[in-house]
């Protein structure tokens, strides 16, 4: 059975179908002291696929209560799907004292489950914090979906060269165009250019693409540096369009002419499935 997380209810769902297995009901609450609860009644399987993004600290909680309510109704097999894995950017201890929090959530998590898939979490080592055997599934591609037919001489552009894989893979599956990412050229202490490394986008149609969108800052500088190169229509596709705070608004302030993302998180922006991925490696 299915068993969804209230963060991922709608892929879940979309899972559900794409695999032909039963949506198990589940019933949330929160008590008035602010504790969270969570209640899986009428399971009855021996294999539970547990399928939460843990896009907030409560949402960690709600997955490891989750876990462990399937664990209580004697299912044999625990399979823990994080479409989005939160705090799987701070892969490594970047200062004297600090945790390598990836690492502590993937232990946490490990302790109740037999496996876990994550899809295109940022870097593919994270799956290696795991107790359990990990599984980073890619799902970028299915991101060519949703952009017109019609782009002019498209070039499909990374905010930095990590991610160059994605805008590749966006690339192949929409079927033409050129790939390119962003070179950072420090001026100052102060002051940094970007600019694409080497194709020039004048007149021509661009789609930025990363894994995620959090704050939106660098992706609309990113855009707005396309615009004074001359780039007639700019689209922005990311795995997992967190979009905190107001980043869209500075998107769409720089001129973007639309924001797709996938449903590891579930947004306005969540343009295409990544359950048929999922459905796969499962």
């Amino acid at each position: 059975m299915i068993v969804s997380g209230s963060a991922s209810q709608s892929l879940a769902a979309t899972l559900a179908d794409e695999t032909g297995r039963a949506l198990a009901p589940v019933e949330f609450e929160r008590f008035p002291d602010g504790e969270q609860m969570v209640r899986v009644p009428d399971l009855d399987t021996d294999r539970a696929v547990v399928v939460a993004s843990t896009v907030s600290s409560d949402a960690h909680v709600e997955l490891l209560q989750l876990q462990d309510a399937v664990r209580e109704s004697g299912v044999d097999e625990v399979v823990t799907v994080l479409p989005y894995m939160g705090y799987a950017r701070q892969d490594e201890a970047f200062g004297a004292g600090e945790p390598v929090s990836a690492r502590a959530m993937a232990r946490a998590i490990s302790t109740g489950t037999d496996r876990v898939l994550t899809v295109e979490p940022h870097e593919a080592a994270v799956c290696d914090f795991f107790d359990v055997p990990a599984e980073a599934v890619p799902a970028a591609g299915q991101l060519a979906e949703p952009l017109p037919e019609d782009l002019t001489e498209p070039v499909f552009v990374s905010p930095d060269e990590g991610a160059i894989g994605i805008a590749d893979r966006i690339r192949d599956a929409y079927g033409r165009g050129e790939t390119d990412y962003f070179e950072k050229t420090r001026l100052s202490g102060s002051e940094v250019e970007l600019e694409p490394r080497e194709v020039d986008v004048d007149g021509r149609d661009v789609v930025v693409a990363d894994d995620i969108v959090a704050t939106g800052s660098t992706m609309s500088e990113a855009v707005g540096v396309l615009a004074e190169q001359g780039a007639a229509r700019t689209y922005v596709t990311c795995v997992h369009p967190l979009l905190a705070a107001n980043a869209h608004t500075k998107l769409a302030r720089a001129g973007v002419e639309a924001i797709y993302g996938t449903d590891t998180i579930e947004r306005p922006t969540s343009a295409v499935s990544v359950a048929a991925a999922l459905a796969e490696a499962l």
